[in-house]
């Protein structure tokens, strides 16, 4: 007994130095994996298959803008006899999905020179000077090339405004992976070729002012949503290659996506095709294509029961909405359903006729009151209200805060009525009078538009009955059998009462707030 613990105080110190060399060994190891994975993915623009200039459809404006660089990286020596100077640097932002990732590796394609790719999150390692390092790297690698593209999506991840203080070590690394691209910006030679620094963020408001300034992001490109031409566009591209039916008009489908992207244009089709085949079909039917775009707005259909009186409920609810609509002559319903649907209990579905960019006070008020019509129907009818109006009551909260505190819509023109300026309730030199009149003025919209929904619904009231029952029959009506409903009434628009009247009910409450 006494030899073996002998033994073990005699050799200790041995054991602690293998432990701690095995532990050391380790972290070696593990370290050099890190730094290893850090290499930045090269795209040699000569293998694989590049984007063609061609299969980029729908964004046209921001096209025109990248054709002069890519120009620029192909035929340099054109444009410097001119003593033209080349963009340090691109940034490319809009909505998630509208191709700018697609449109830089075309850029690299159309100039035929390399392509190095790196997200914004890969420059903030867990190590405070790694991303910095990393970033070296990569524009040491793309100078090699000569001429190349380096593309950095989601700048907002390493580019945010600077804290100014220590910070944690989160903090402190991503601020010196930003110090470091920021000197790489200024650093290119003219010795080592040309090297364009394309980057894409969905939030530039979010990114630091230095980053923004001339010399670094020299240009900034808006890469928005497609218009209806450029989805048509978009469908076509990725309708190749798939079996179309007859009944599917792709110009109507791209009147019916009004605000989509090019990514969710080519999953619906995507999502079409797949219902096509999980019904043995050969082609991709108008039916499959209107149920991908149900699923992608409202949500795949749910196997809820509900009783009786709430299927009332949730079809008097859908009809008010349609109706007034109808009434005050927006874009028409196309579609009134009462089956579940994501977490909708019913919806109606409506589609532009052209696409708009600009809304009036009238219309913005229309759609309040469209908004409200579900609620006034269910009031109208069963003489109390429901919790299936939530949605609609958080988006006329939106619309009459933005109506009041951006668009300076308070209150109709009159010249002796409040002057139509925006009160932002988030500046806090605002003051909290100030507060109370946007309060004030968003709630008056809010009251005066939910009584027009009652009056306009009281008015037609046959025609909600038709309207609910039907839906109850049929459980989903098409714009056609809408139509005929329609129809066979003969529907009170209440003229007398369209948004002139809603707007100086409001102003008379702003002058009087106890009236």
């Amino acid at each position: 007994m006494e030899s073996v613990q002998e033994f073990f105080f005699n050799w200790y110190p041995v054991f602690g130095v293998v432990f701690m060399a095995m532990l050391l060994f380790v972290f070696l190891r593990l370290m050099r994996t890190t730094i290893g994975s850090t290499k930045p993915e090269t795209v040699k623009a000569a293998k694989g298959r590049p984007v063609a200039w061609e299969e980029v459809q729908g964004v046209d404006a921001a096209k025109d803008e990248l054709m002069d660089v890519a120009e620029w990286l192909r035929e340099p020596d054109r444009f410097g006899a001119l003593g033209a100077k080349a963009p340090r640097g691109v940034l490319l932002y809009g909505p998630p999905g509208t191709g700018k990732t697609m449109l830089a590796r075309a850029v690299a394609a159309q100039a035929g020179v390399d392509f190095f790719a790196a997200s914004g999150s890969s420059f903030v390692e867990m190590f405070v000077g790694r991303g910095a390092a990393r970033i070296r790297r990569l524009f040491k690698e793309a100078r090699k090339s000569g001429r190349a593209v380096i593309f950095i999506d989601e700048l907002d991840a390493v580019g945010g405004h600077r804290s100014g203080g220590g910070g944690d070590g989160g903090t402190s690394e991503r601020e010196q992976a930003l110090n470091q691209l920021l000197v790489e910006l200024d650093g290119f030679e003219k010795e080592n070729g040309t090297v364009i620094v394309l980057a894409a963020s969905n939030n530039v408001d979010k990114l630091d002012a230095a980053l923004l300034r001339p010399g670094r992001f020299d240009r900034q490109v808006l890469v928005a949503p497609p218009d209806r031409d450029g989805r048509e566009a978009i469908l076509r591209a990725h309708a190749e290659g798939k079996p179309l039916a007859a009944d599917l008009d792709l110009r109507d489908v791209a009147r019916k996506t009004t605000g989509m992207t090019g990514a969710q244009l080519a999953n619906a089709l995507n999502e079409a095709a797949m219902l096509a085949g999980r019904a043995g079909n050969a082609e991709i039917h108008r039916v499959e294509i209107d149920e991908a775009l149900l699923r992608q707005s409202v949500g795949s259909q749910q196997a809820r029961r509900l009783s009786p009186k709430e299927r009332r409920i949730v079809a008097y609810h859908e009809a008010g909405h349609a109706l007034c609509r109808k009434l005050l002559g927006l874009d028409p319903p196309e579609i009134l359903s009462i089956v579940p649907r994501g977490p909708a209990l019913g919806f109606v579905g409506h589609s532009p006729r052209e696409d708009s960019y600009l809304k009036s006070r009238d219309e913005l008020v229309d759609e309040v009151v469209t908004l409200l019509g579900g609620r006034a129907a269910e009031e109208e009818v069963f003489g109390e209200s429901y919790s299936g109006a939530v949605d609609d009551l958080a988006r006329v909260h939106m619309v009459c805060k933005q109506m009041v505190g951006e668009f300076g819509m308070g209150v109709a023109i009159d010249p002796d009525g409040p002057p139509p300026i925006a009160m932002p309730t988030g500046d806090y030199a605002v003051s909290d009078s100030t507060r109370r009149d946007v309060d004030l003025a968003s709630m008056t919209l809010a009251r005066e538009s939910h009584r027009r929904a009652r009056a306009l619904l009281s008015a037609n009231r046959k025609c909600l009955d038709d309207l609910a029952e039907t839906a109850l029959d049929r459980e989903t009506l098409s714009r056609e059998e809408l139509d005929e409903i329609f129809s066979r009434h003969t529907l009170r628009g209440l003229v007398d009462q369209k948004g002139s009247s809603v707007a100086m009910v409001a102003m008379s409450r702003l002058r009087h707030p106890d009236a």
